[in-house]
């Protein structure tokens, strides 16, 4: 470990001490995990601390660990199933953080939103809402960012159908665009393998 991480890593310990659940170093990074009662406190912590300064958020994405690494252990086995992730970056210190924390209910995932603390997470959160359907308490404009306001369900979770609930055509009649239940029926493709004679020199 580097001496800027040890210092990091440290300083975090310091600070933060009995309000982080996890606490992690690895491959040159801090990875910190926070139950979602404490999250917001922990992220206006790591930025306005003089001695963190996370003063920018580089990135906010939701993850869904459904299943994850199945069949191996893992550290997330028996945890909730929707988390966000945060990338931080204090520009004084050169220091980089992730800050990660689940939400509790994964059949409603919510969480506090943190743009009153970086105005740059809001396109963020509203990314996470949009595919993957967690709901990020007090954002003042949470609504669909990538995908049609009309449409159903979140795309990024994996238990949600590649070909999706809805289909939507231009109705010529009523002279607009409508939804209407998917008319193609699902199929699994199986790539067909075609080799020439002696392929491979057998």
């Amino acid at each position: 470990m580097s001496a800027s991480l040890e210092r990091l890593s440290a300083a975090i310990g310091q600070v933060l001490g009995d309000k982080l659940t996890h606490h992690q170093t690895a491959l040159g990074e801090v990875t910190l995990t926070v139950s979602a009662e404490h999250y917001f406190e922990v992220a206006q912590i790591l930025k306005d601390h003089p001695d963190l300064c996370f003063d920018q958020l580089m990135d906010l994405c939701g993850v869904d660990y459904m299943d994850y690494k199945e069949g191996a252990e893992s550290a997330f086995s028996g945890a909730p199933r929707f988390a966000a992730v945060l990338h931080l970056l204090s520009v004084k210190h050169n220091w980089r953080v992730r800050l990660r924390v689940f939400a509790l209910d994964d059949e409603f995932p919510i969480l506090p939103s943190v743009t009153t603390l970086w105005s740059s997470v809001s396109w963020f959160e509203r990314e996470a809402f949009d595919l993957y359907g967690i709901v990020f308490e007090g954002h003042e404009d949470l609504r669909r960012l990538l995908t049609d306001y009309g449409f159903i369900g979140h795309p990024f979770r994996k238990d949600f159908p590649v070909s999706g609930h809805v289909e939507m055509r231009y109705d010529s009649e009523l002279a607009r665009v409508i939804y209407q239940p998917i008319t193609i029926e699902p199929r699994e493709i199986t790539p067909r393998i075609v080799r020439e004679e002696h392929y491979g020199g057998l």
